[in-house]
């Protein structure tokens, strides 16, 4: 694909980079390339493409190989790739997965060496936790936990560790909101004689409101189900990347694991990218107005939510790398696990569902569900306790909701 200088806004990038009309009939925008495989324009094109894939020759510049078979790439994975480049600041690459845990699956197998070490915070999403334990640490990796939103603790681990490859941090952390320092953690992997990773999953607040690359990170991981998807009628995931060569080991992996998002679900995907910002700007003014309000209320003895931080730390790491306090909060009701369900069965206009980040308001019980896997010590290391709700608010009236919610507390 004949590749375009772009001097124009990401608003505008996200709309023309990575599609040549030309090469569609003149469609506006991308059709769906439902292919499995692809016609060589000569024997000599397809040894070249083979070559490539196989790492045995380099592309030269910007030059991509001709199209194989759709379990290594397809022309809807390229132009999406290409597309969501410019929603994350700093990145120059992209690779989709089938889902965001296939996206860390493949980011921890691609870099975790033989008798390498994982850092990672806690709490993570359920799902993740899950598999470091289910699969990462039987295959012989070491892999430590480390509190979120700890600096110093997390600086020591990295410091301490032995044969460390990669750093995974998910800020701010599913459900408690705590958030990790990005460039502190950076300074310290920077410090290692043999430099380890610095992934960040960026799904809660990325990538309208944090934007991990420009703080020191090299990889940000999104499940692209959430915000980026924004209707949950969809599973993707998502790695963006600074230098080029971490997204083509990705890919790499990527073609032996046939993790590749189809072609249907890269066209859906594709579709929301213009509408992110202004999906996750309504949402997120929905939530600080209905979290402000419910902070106050006699049932809630705490409300997690970024504006509302009082711990110092906490204030200053969300000011130095956040630009809005997203649409994410956690409840903690009174009547532990007994109010939190009264509370979700009195519902009606946000639904009990797991998931975040669509146009709807999801609400959650995360100690039963999306973090059930955790055993009783993680649930004390990531504070998560049973009186908690997780509530991702969506676009509908914000009035409306605090409405709903303030009723559902009694």
């Amino acid at each position: 694909m004949r590749k375009i200088s772009y001097r124009v806004r990401p608003e505008t990038a996200v709309l023309t980079r990575g599609f040549d009309p030309k090469l569609s009939v003149g469609s506006a925008r991308p059709p769906v390339y439902r292919s499995s495989t692809f016609v060589f324009p000569s024997p000599e094109a397809a040894e070249r493409a083979f070559g490539i894939v196989l790492g045995k020759i380099h592309p030269l510049g910007n030059d991509r190989p001709d199209l194989i078979y759709a379990r290594l790439n397809h022309p809807n994975a390229e132009i999406l790739e290409q597309q969501l480049v410019p929603l994350e600041r700093g990145a120059n690459a992209a690779a989709v997965f089938n889902s965001g845990l296939a996206a860390i699956f493949s980011v921890i197998l691609a870099f975790l060496e033989r008798g390498g070490s994982l850092i990672y915070t806690q709490p993570l999403y359920g799902g993740t936790q899950h598999l470091i334990h289910q699969i990462i640490e039987p295959l012989g990796f070491d892999a430590r936990g480390v509190p979120a939103g700890n600096t110093r603790a997390l600086t020591e681990a990295i410091e301490q560790a032995n044969n460390l490859n990669l750093v995974l941090i998910e800020t701010p952390a599913n459900p408690t909101l705590v958030m990790t320092d990005i460039a502190q953690a950076a300074a310290a992997v920077r410090r290692k004689p043999k430099r380890p990773l610095l992934a960040i999953d960026n799904t809660l607040l990325g990538p309208t409101f944090q934007h991990p690359l420009i703080h020191g990170a090299d990889l940000a991981i999104y499940s692209a189900t959430k915000f980026l998807g924004g209707f949950s009628d969809l599973l993707a995931g998502a790695v963006l990347a600074i230098d080029p060569e971490l997204i083509q080991t990705l890919t790499g992996l990527r073609a032996l694991l046939g993790n590749i998002l189809q072609a249907d679900e890269c066209w859906m995907l594709d579709s929301r990218l213009s509408t992110v910002a202004l999906r996750m700007n309504r949402q997120s003014k929905n939530a600080q107005r209905i979290a402000e309000q419910l902070a106050r209320h006699p049932r809630v003895k705490r409300l997690l939510y970024p504006s509302l931080f009082t711990d110092p730390a906490q204030i200053k790491i969300r000011d130095a790398q956040t630009d809005y306090p997203g649409s994410l909060m956690t409840l903690e009701v009174e009547g532990g696990k007994t109010g939190a369900f009264e509370f979700l069965r009195r519902l009606k206009i946000a639904k009990n569902a797991v998931s975040l980040g669509g146009v709807e308001t999801l609400v959650c019980h995360p100690m039963t569900t999306t973090h059930s896997e955790l055993s009783p010590e993680e649930f004390s290391v990531a504070g998560i306790n049973d009186a908690m709700v997780r509530i991702s608010v969506g676009t509908e009236h914000w009035r409306d909701l605090l409405d709903e919610f303030t009723r559902a507390l009694g």
